[in-house]
């Protein structure tokens, strides 16, 4: 089991979660983060970090979002991997941080 970044993160790329993850398991694409699912170790460190809440276990994903789990072994092994904060992304569609 694993982790998956889900469609908060889709536009706003926030990186607060990599800095946190002991097995360097995200990737960073065009659009948003993804998680390696055979390199998470379901520590949950990234959980908390997440300021748009779009990190969720794979069985508590929700169904709309079911097509992420796939989505994130996808596209993860194409990706560079992330390990630093970077400034968000913010695009048009992206719903800003919680404050």
């Amino acid at each position: 089991m694993a982790h998956v970044v889900a469609e908060p993160c889709f536009d706003c790329k926030y990186t607060d979660c990599v800095v946190v993850c002991p097995v360097d398991c995200f990737y960073e694409g065009a659009q948003m983060l993804y998680i390696h699912p055979e390199e998470c170790i379901d520590c949950e460190a990234c959980v908390p970090e997440c300021p748009v809440e779009a990190i969720f276990h794979e069985d508590n994903l929700p169904d709309d979002w079911k097509e992420f789990t796939s989505l994130n072994a996808e596209e993860a092994p194409k990706c560079p991997v992330i390990t630093e904060k970077k400034t968000a992304l913010e695009g048009e569609s992206c719903t800003p941080a919680k404050k």
